[in-house]
């Protein structure tokens, strides 16, 4: 094993160039620190691009609006996991955080007055679930597009250096053990090289790819907290995966939620609307977890739409065409190409496809990572965007808070790395043990010589994942699912076979890489998944139908040790809203959410 390193000195690395990773790259470059922004896909094609429907913030454009009726729907959507401290920050900051993209040039949709353009999202109410709120600011259907381009733009005026193409395949640490930078390998010329940093800020997105249909990107793999379990970094509230319940049927593509803010509606065989027996007043609207259910009950009632009875149908046609024309052009495209459909004429065949993963690397609301159950800091290391969880999504992410939590919390891992590192220094030096580890492992893997593809060992893992832990669950599926998927960690990636042995544009040793990220992600998912005895949110439990708050409203964390052996623990869920966290950064006070049923 023998590498020439190339070396890169700067005072904060950022992993990741989408929306999370640009908004806290530009904070800094602003403040005049030296960042290193590292990203295996040129910025603009990382995966905020493809959020459709919009990003939230109580502007009160289309009618009454405020922050604490939007704080009240993001904990009530999360199922009263998320912690209200971390939401009511922000909500709070959603308005200026909107004004602030439209300043950088974000071309927001416009009311006929001019202001900013807000469409109904599902689970979005107005006076504390009275009303329906018309929240969601949206640019057409291509909203995460605008962002990224957006910021990414305004990193470039401001001198931000990209590292493109590069992919991270581990954290370094010093001999404390704290973070000083990653090792990363150039896909262009096959060179290795080592950024060095005093701080390191994983915004690598989600790793929806464990499952076999995704409306992910094949680049959501999960790769910043990969490298955390790696280091010993728990993962926080992994079983809280999200499905959106209307991915095109067979194809997994994304129908935004605008396409029923905007007023579509789903059926099922009978051409019924069915949405109003499951939830009478959101009815379309209700939260992602409880429509995703609906249609898997109706699927399993024999109701189901198309010639395998196993999807529903959403319906655009009834809208005027110059509305679908305005506002969901995107979409429109998207169902004629892989669906063959006119909306305009015929509805759109769709079933719940997995979306988002709530659960992620723990942090407080500055992006510092949480090393254990008490709160302890990970020295030198942040996270941002959907590899962390903050957590303001708790047990369910409401639609259009994802694209607000990057922006929200990019700008305050920013903020806060610029306030802790002041001037311009210069960055330490990783330990050898670390840098031995992540140079053997990098060699081990690229001469992997198994019997088994990576491609066939990622679709047993996803068969498996969708097979045991989807929609619903039951604890007799879930311990068939965490047995094979650990056959498949502990076994399969020992014999897999890497075919190509160079280090220039080698896409199937980078997959080998991503493997390896998916499969600590699945597994701490599905075992976390079997932990969880009560069903809240995302994660519904068959044999344990009913929300259990004494036993369960904590957090759960789970390590991975070397063997793939899990270690669970419990981190208190923060319900009081004006916690010492947010002492400072609210204008005024926060009611706290009581704890009550959760219904739509």
């Amino acid at each position: 094993m023998s590498y020439e390193i190339i070396d890169h000195e700067s005072d904060v690395v950022i992993v990741g160039a989408g929306g999370a990773g640009l908004r806290a790259t530009l904070e800094l470059s602003v403040a005049g620190l030296r960042v290193a922004c590292v990203s295996k896909l040129f910025p603009t094609r990382s995966h905020t691009v493809a959020a459709q429907g919009g990003i939230s913030a109580a502007l009160a454009n289309m009618g009454a609006d405020d922050w604490r009726w939007h704080m009240y729907d993001t904990v009530k959507g999360s199922d009263w996991l998320g912690d209200q401290d971390a939401i009511a920050y922000m909500t709070h900051e959603a308005p200026r955080a909107v004004i602030e993209l439209e300043h950088y040039g974000v071309p927001f949709s416009r009311t006929e007055e001019g202001k900013i353009y807000q469409r109904p999202f599902g689970g979005m109410t107005t006076e504390f679930g009275k009303g329906t709120a018309q929240r969601t600011c949206a640019a057409a259907d291509r909203t995460g597009h605008a962002i990224l381009h957006a910021l990414y733009q305004q990193c470039l005026a401001h001198g931000t250096e990209f590292f493109v193409e590069y992919f991270a395949t581990d954290l370094l640490c010093d001999e404390s053990g704290a973070v000083v930078g990653v090792l990363a390998w150039n896909l262009d010329d096959g060179t290795l090289h080592r950024f060095r940093g005093r701080r390191v800020i994983l915004a690598t997105g989600g790793y929806g790819r464990i499952y076999f249909s995704c409306t992910s990107a094949h680049s959501c793999t999960g790769d910043g907290a990969g490298m955390a379990q790696r280091l010993g970094v728990p993962l926080q509230d992994m079983e809280f995966v999200q499905f959106h319940p209307t991915g095109i049927y067979g194809v997994g593509c994304l129908i935004t939620e605008g396409a029923r803010g905007e007023g579509g509606y789903l059926t099922n065989s009978e051409g019924k609307r069915f949405m109003p027996d499951y939830a009478p007043n959101a009815k379309d609207l209700a939260s992602r977890d409880v429509v995703s259910r609906s249609i898997t009950l109706e699927v399993r009632a024999g109701r189901g739409t198309g010639k395998n009875k196993d999807c529903a149908d959403l319906h655009m046609e009834h809208l005027d065409a110059s509305v679908i024309h305005e506002r969901l052009p995107g979409i429109e495209e998207t169902a004629r190409i892989f669906a063959g459909v006119d909306i305009t004429k015929e509805p759109i065949p769709i079933i719940p496809t997995c979306h988002y993963n709530m659960g992620g690397i723990p942090t407080n609301i500055h992006g510092e990572v949480l090393d254990d159950e008490q709160g302890a800091l990970r020295e030198g290391l942040m996270s941002v965007g959907e590899a962390a969880c903050v957590s303001v999504h708790g047990a369910n992410r409401l639609g259009s808070n994802s694209l607000l939590d990057l922006v929200v919390f990019g700008r305050a891992a920013g903020k806060r790395c610029a306030a802790v590192l002041g001037k311009p220094a210069s960055a330490p030096n990783p330990s050898k043990a670390s840098e031995e580890f992540a140079l053997s492992r990098f060699d081990e893997t690229r001469h992997a010589s198994g019997g088994v593809s990576t491609s066939e060992l990622r679709l047993q893992m996803q068969k498996s994942m969708q097979d045991h832990a989807a929609v619903f669950r039951t604890g007799e599926v879930l311990e068939e699912g965490v047995k094979q998927v650990t056959q498949l960690a502990q076994d399969g990636l020992k014999d897999v076979s890497v075919a190509d042995k160079s280090l220039i544009w080698n896409s199937d040793l980078m997959e080998t890489f991503e493997l390896q990220n998916l499969m600590g992600q699945a597994l701490a998912t599905i075992t976390s998944a079997h932990w969880r005895t009560e069903s809240r949110g995302a994660h519904s439990r068959e044999d344990y139908p009913d929300r259990d708050d004494e036993n369960w409203l904590a957090h759960t964390l789970v390590w991975l040790d070397g063997k793939w052996e899990s270690r669970f623990a419990k981190r208190p869920v923060a319900l009081e809203p004006n916690s010492s966290a947010v002492e400072g950064l609210l204008s005024e006070p926060a009611e706290q959410i009581p704890l009550k049923a959760r219904t739509y």
